[in-house]
Parts: C-alpha cells; structure tokens; sequence
C-alpha cells in the first residue's frame, strides 16, 4: 500500500507525526513535549479529508441512490478489536482494524453485515479493487453469517493477517502487512486527542460554553474564531437514561468546531437528526474515557475520536455520520433484543485543528557568563603563584596607563611589588582571568561568543465554534438481506438504538457569521542551566502520512 498523498496537505503545512510517549500525562504536564501552538493541522497521518477516488464537491445527505463518488481515505480505524453484535448492520467507507474483527449477530435480524459500501450512507465508497477492510489478527464470522465487501458493480477486498472463519465474501486475501501502513496510527491518535483536549497539564481554553439544559445541551460560540472549542465535562442525555437535544449557536461560517468530552465514562444519548453545516467540520474527542456510548435514535453528526487505548466505544444510534477513530475497542450493535439497520456513514472531517509538535531539542539561549569584576584596558596581570589571602600590594605612585604591573615573588608578609601599580587597582584573581588578545584558552574563542553565545534562539509559540435542535426519532433502518452483495436501508422510520426522544424533527441550522483567525495553543519550555549556559527547548515538527 503506498503512503498517502493527501490533496489538502498543501493548504494545511507539514504533516504531524507524534509517538506513544507524548499521550502521557505526568506531574501535570506532557510527557515529549506536546504543545498546541498557532498553526493548524488535519488529524493525524493526513487522516480526515476525501482522498481521490472521486471526491465530490459536496458529500450528499444519507440516501441510498446510485453509487458516483470515490473515497479511499479511512473511515473507520479501530485500534483494538471490532465487534459485530446484536443488528447492526454497515459500515460505509474503509475500515481498518488493528486487532480482530468478530460477526456475531442475534439470530432474529439480517445475518450481513456489509463493509466498504452501505445500501443507505452518503453513498460515496472506496475504488473497486482496494481493500474495503483491513485486519491485523483474526476475521471471524459466525456460522449462517456473512461479511460482505461488495453490493452489485462494487466491490473491495478484505485483508487479513492472522486467520479467517466463516462466510466472507469477496474471499478474504491473507497478508501479513495487512495492517503494516497504519499501525502507527495508534499511538499518534492517542497523542493527539491529548493534546487536542490539554495544553501543559490543564484543558485547553474554551472560546465558548456547553450548558446541559436537560432537554438539551447547548453550546455557544464566541461568534469570532475560526477555532470554537468547547470542554464538556458531562453526560449528554436527559436525566436519568434520556434522550435530550444537541443545539450550537455562535459558530461563525466555515470555523472548526472542536469539543474535548473529558472524564472517564461518557454517554451521548440524542434524537438530532444531524446538524447541517458542522458535519465535516465538527470532531467530538474523548482523549480519556475508558467507556464511550452513543446511544438514541439519532442520525448523529460529526466525527469522533477516543485517545484512550484501554477504552471500548459502543454504537447502537442507527446512523453514525463522520470519521469514527478509535485506538481502543469498538462495538457496534442495537440496544439488546431492539433496534436493527445500526450504520457507520462515509463522510469526511474537514476542519483545522491545533497543531501538536514534540521532540525539543536544547539549545543555548544565551552567551557565557562575563566575569563581574572589572578588567584593566589592554593590559592583564600575570601572577606566577596565587598571592596568600592577607597579602596586599601596596602602591607607591600612579603608573602610565600601559604598565603591566609585575608582582615580585611572595612573601609570607606584606610582599611590596617592584614597579608602581595601577591607581584603581584589581585584586589578584585565584584563577587566572585569560587575556581576550593573547589566550588561546579563556579568549573570545572558546569562552565568548561562539561556544558561549546566542547562537541559538528559544521557543515560540501561538494557538488558535451551529443551529436549532430537534429530532425524528429514528433513522437509516434496514440493514443487509440475506442474499444478493449488499444491504439496502429504509428512510426514516421509528426504529430505536437506545432510549426513545420526542416526536417530530426539526433542524439544526447554523448561526452566526464572521471570520476568525486561529490564536489557540500553549508553549512548553524546559529549561536547564548547566555549565553556565541557559538551554532551551524548542519544537520541530515531524509529519507523516499513512496509507488511507
């Protein structure tokens, strides 16, 4: 597979590349030197935007007509195992998953779950040929069951690394690099959704609010920023167990919308029926929960990412539309014994987020210590042994300015030199001070500017919000049919992934206009002060871009 080549690198700098280390938190702050700083990136590894394929101008609303557009950037990437339960029924778009895929339906529900192409979705795939999945341990299906990476003229491959069981259909190709270009994609999400949610230890500063009103959690923007963050640190759903609406006013046009969701066990339990103008720009990030549910009859909108790698997120809303990244476990199912035709859409994430570097490197920020007693005008006193502590030279008379005063040999006691000295006179140093014209050692080559200087600088740094809410409870139903190559979905009908909202539907419209400039992110310094030069930390950037 080759390394991604993204189209929208160009407009949004170099590429990140971040390790496992940097995800850490210690003593309050970062460990690698994670710092958002002024500029912008995509996810990592170029993750998010459409890659060519076909990209369409404007992705379409969920339907389920004819196939016209090309995606091959990842969609779905699990970084643990991914699980098929109960009636779900498709994800659209390209999947990875680093560890095992496991199908295992309820009985009383379509036995296909389909990868690649998805009878309803935005209905833009992958290029027939590619491979729709990607798995690095075992594909198992079980008995009576089928996987399928086809629907009539479309169709993919399933790669796999470890062992296949069961029903796949095309047959699934045995690779052992199945996996190979993204398994460093991992670490990097972990990385990055810390970074997106904390600069220096402490959350990243909001440019808005998130109120959970019970009915609904609304979130309001500056109005200004090209960057709208908000940090939520709560359940969205209604009370106990409900559904609630999901509402964003003050979102200027075109702004990136970023919301950290922190704690460790979170639930997002809604009847939105997406939120027009913010889906491709709009990622909800878990950088710390150890359990994630969405939930409710909602045709979500936007795009997730779960940093925390001991984590398992679990689907049973009936239409998920936008990136789903997780580097932990991922579930997709219905509520127990309910629900049915659960979808992962295709759409892309095409925001601007901080920018996250690491790997400081030190380097000397200011010059050599200057010795703090004064030094006479071209000439420089040349003892030959250190004088005792109570010996002082005694002048006799005022000497021209170019005399080199030349102590005789010591004396136990008050010791006069032979020639007159200096009227301001400078006591002997124990060490010898070297002379800037003559020494080779102490001159202006090794203890000046050069080696001791500013030659090097410091750190900079930098940094960087719509619409009404509502719902039809519901969504995409169906799922795939036992036979033919695919599945195809309903309209909107009365089908429930978790706890039921109310009636009727309504928009979200986007409100707000204006432009912004991004001014979001932190510097991280570490200084340290040895040999008597002050060293700083600086920041260099390392991107790459893994294969979508």
């Amino acid at each position: 597979m080759e390394p991604v080549k993204n189209g929208s690198a160009s407009r949004r700098g170099t590429r990140l590349a971040l390790s496992a280390a940097t995800a850490v938190l210690a003593s309050g702050a970062l460990v690698g030197g994670l710092a958002g700083t002024g500029a912008a990136d995509p996810l990592p590894g170029g993750l998010g935007p459409c890659k060519p394929g076909k990209c369409p101008p404007t992705y379409p609303d969920p339907n389920n007509g004819e196939v016209v557009w090309r995606d091959n950037a990842v969609n779905v990437f699990v970084g643990g195992d991914f699980l098929v339960r109960e009636a779900a029924a498709e994800a659209e778009g390209k999947v990875v998953v680093l560890g095992g895929f496991d199908q295992a339906k309820r009985a009383d529900v379509s036995q296909v779950y389909n990868v690649g192409v998805a009878g309803g979705g935005s209905r833009v795939v992958p290029d027939n040929g590619t491979a729709f999945l990607s798995v690095g341990g075992n594909i198992t299906v079980a008995a009576g069951q089928r996987l399928l990476t086809e629907e009539g003229t479309v169709t993919g491959k399933t790669l796999y690394a470890g062992t296949a069981t069961g029903t796949v259909t095309p047959a699934p190709v045995k690779d052992a690099a199945a996996v190979a270009p993204y398994t460093a994609l991992r670490d990097e999400l972990t990385a990055a959704s810390q970074c997106y949610a904390y600069v220096d230890g402490a959350s990243r500063t909001p440019t808005g609010t998130a109120v959970n009103k019970g009915y609904e959690t609304l979130f309001t923007g500056d109005g200004t920023s090209a960057l709208q963050v908000f940090n939520v640190d709560f359940d969205l759903e209604s009370g106990p167990g409900g559904q609630q609406g999901i509402r964003f006013d003050g979102i200027p046009a075109n702004a990136t919308v970023l919301v950290n969701v922190l704690g460790g066990d979170r639930t997002v339990d809604t009847y939105i029926d997406g939120l027009p103008g913010l889906r491709d720009r709009l990622l909800w990030n878990f950088p710390d929960a150890t359990r994630v549910k969405f939930e409710g009859t909602a045709q979500f909108a936007g795009s997730v990412l779960v940093g925390n790698q001991a984590s398992t997120a679990t689907l049973t809303m009936p239409g998920m539309n936008g990136r789903f990244f997780t580097t932990g476990n991922l579930t997709h199912a219905s509520e127990p014994g309910g629900g049915g035709g659960q979808e992962i859409h295709n759409y892309p994430f095409d925001g601007d987020l901080p920018s996250c570097d690491e790997d400081p490197t030190p380097t000397p920020t200011d010059t050599t210590p200057t010795p703090t007693g004064p030094t006479p005008t071209e000439t420089t006193p040349t003892p030959t042994e250190p004088t005792p502590t109570e010996t002082t030279p005694t002048p006799t008379e005022p000497t021209p300015t170019e005399t080199t005063p030349t102590p005789t040999e010591p004396t136990p006691t008050e010791p006069t030199p032979t020639d007159p000295t200096p009227t301001e006179t400078t006591p002997t140093p124990t060490e010898p001070i070297p002379s800037p014209t003559d020494s080779a050692d102490g001159g202006a080559t090794n203890g000046g500017s050069t080696n001791g200087g500013g030659t090097n600088g410091g750190l900079t740094n930098g940094g960087s919000d719509g619409g009404d809410s509502g719902g039809d409870p519901g969504g995409w139903t169906g799922g795939g049919t036992d036979t033919g190559g695919g599945s195809d979905s309903g309209g909107y009908g009365d089908d429930t992934g978790g706890h039921h909202g109310p009636d009727g539907g309504s928009e979200l419209p986007e409100t707000g206009a204006g432009t912004g400039k991004i001014v979001m992110g932190a510097t991280a310094a570490v200084l340290a002060l040895g040999g008597g030069v002050l060293v700083a930390v600086s920041r260099r950037r390392r991107r790459s871009r893994w294969s979508a």
